[in-house]
């Protein structure tokens, strides 16, 4: 038969705009029947006549469309906002608790184990010479340990959602997102690193008034190298993990910002241990080298500038992404300021190591949740637009815990997971002797107060936030997982030492032995 003509035939099923064509080619076996012409008047007055075609293939196409817009009605509705997608993931909406519990549950644990490592390192090094006579480093902590909240977890949050809703299905489009993420968080690292080593130094000198120019230059140093080599060893694991997440038919945001924390601690903490270490020891006899440390990786930024602005995705980004870091590392610079100030403190044996434990804990689970319902409203639509799902009032405890939708349900198995998960954390870090702390039951109890509270707090901030934030035109995988983690480091920074104090002040004695 004629190809040619059935192709014409079916794009114009489809809704194409076909140019006139002969009334001899409209002849055929295959072209079905002429119905009666119509006359009507031209713009010169002269008749036209118009031919009304009915066609078998016509006929077939309209039945094609119908079955496709019937199997497309058993899609998400995010399918009619967009036709150039690849192939639609499996729907997180259809997740079960259990599923999700089983999907978090190994990062989960995982991630647990990489903060009880964080908090025996920091318990080891707090007796370093660089740790003691420049005590800036303990505020450095939270917030080099907050990066993994500030750029890896929003990293990880930003790919995951971009992996489930097909933006990097093909290998064009992942190359893209790698290149200009990578690029957009090495900038992110440069600048952060710098702003909290000057949130260090004022902090620590505002309670004793005393400055010195070399802890100065010390702390930047230390702060800016860490965070840049941290985010760059982070950043690829992410996207290895998201890649083959996506390859084992996981939804990634159930295990890339649990693994981007358990590893995140680790790494950030040892890197900033050593390299402060090695740079102190070089301070009396090679003081050049600090400042050099600075101006090499401050030099680099235009190099990562053009990178990311190249990549339309992580360009708004850099324009606009840097009020949730930013903030959010100076609400962790406050929690490192509570650490700095009750490390030294016999009262308080057992905060170095603990803190790492309960702060990663709480950021990890709220992490996950946030990037769950960022997922879960970028399926409905943009960010802006009016939905169902995007409430702007502030939802009730009972919505978000207890209603039958599954941010809620994935709320539930987050907050179970508290209790069994810092109890192994607990016993692990009471068998490897860390923290010079009995694990009495008042002690615990004290402890799993400040846990449960904290995170039960975070879960409901994050319902809110990140709904809040929808519906006002930003995309909460760039902006909440911030000031999430943050607010975690504080939250839990605080409970921490409210819990030692108050078990010091009840005369708990055998959960503080002291060194």
């Amino acid at each position: 038969m004629s190809s040619k003509a059935e192709q014409k035939e079916t794009h114009q099923a489809n809704g194409a705009v076909l140019p006139a064509v002969p009334m001899d080619c409209l002849a055929g076996p295959d072209r079905g029947q002429l119905v009666e012409p119509s006359n009507f008047l031209g713009p010169d007055g002269v008749g036209v006549e118009v031919v009304v075609l009915e066609s078998r293939a016509n006929a077939k196409g309209v039945r094609e469309e119908d079955a496709l817009l019937e199997n497309g009605s058993q899609s998400n509705e995010s399918d009619d906002t967009s036709t150039d997608r690849g192939p639609e993931p499996a729907s997180p909406l259809k997740e079960t608790s259990f599923s999700i519990g089983l999907q978090v549950l190994f990062p989960f644990l995982l991630a647990g184990f990489g903060t009880v490592a964080a908090g025996m390192v920091l318990d080891i090094v707090q007796h370093w010479d660089v740790f003691k006579y420049v005590t800036e480093v303990f505020i450095l902590v939270p917030a080099l340990l907050g990066l993994k909240g500030n750029l890896e977890m929003t990293l990880a949050s930003r790919l995951s959602t971009a992996a489930n809703i097909g933006q990097m299905d093909t290998p064009k489009e992942l190359w893209k997102m790698i290149t200009g993420n990578m690029a957009l968080i090495q900038v992110q690292a440069t600048v952060v690193g710098f702003l909290a080593s000057i949130a260090a130094v004022i902090f620590g000198w505002i309670p004793d008034g005393h400055f010195s120019l070399d802890h100065a230059v010390l702390l930047c140093a230390s702060s800016v190298a860490t965070a840049f080599i941290a985010s760059l060893v982070l950043g690829m694991i992410m996207i290895g993990v998201i890649i083959g997440s996506r390859k084992m038919g996981i939804n990634p945001d159930n295990v890339a910002t649990p693994i981007a924390a358990s590893l995140g601690d680790l790494i950030t903490l040892a890197l900033l241990s050593g390299i402060s270490w090695g740079l102190y020891k070089e301070l009396e006899s090679k003081a050049y080298v600090n400042p050099l440390v600075c101006a090499f990786f401050i030099a680099l930024l235009p190099i990562w500038i053009i990178i990311a602005k190249k990549n339309a995705a992580t360009r708004e980004v850099l324009y606009s992404g840097w009020e949730p870091v930013i903030i959010a590392m100076a609400i962790s610079s406050v929690g490192g300021l509570i650490l700095d100030r009750t490390v030294s403190d016999p009262n308080f044996a057992g905060m170095a190591v603990f803190t790492p434990v309960i702060n990663g804990v709480g950021g990890n689970l709220v992490a996950v949740q946030a990037s769950r319902i960022s997922t879960y409203l970028h399926m409905s639509g943009m960010p802006g637009e009016s939905s169902e799902t995007a409430p702007r009032k502030c939802p009730s405890p009972c919505s978000t815990f207890f209603s039958s939708d599954v941010n809620s349900r994935s709320a539930r198995v987050l907050f179970l997971l508290v209790v069994p998960g810092h109890l192994v954390f607990l016993y692990t870090i009471s068998s490897m002797q860390g923290g010079h702390t009995t694990l009495t039951p008042i002690f615990i109890v004290f402890y799993m107060t400040a846990a449960l509270l904290q995170v039960l707090i975070l879960l409901y901030i994050a319902d809110w936030m990140v709904h809040w934030m929808w519906g006002r035109d930003l995309d909460p995988d760039n902006f909440s997982i911030p000031y999430l983690t943050a607010l975690g480091d504080l939250i839990g920074t605080g409970l921490l030492a409210l819990s030692f104090h108050v078990l010091w002040l009840i005369g708990d004695r055998d959960s503080d032995v002291g060194d």
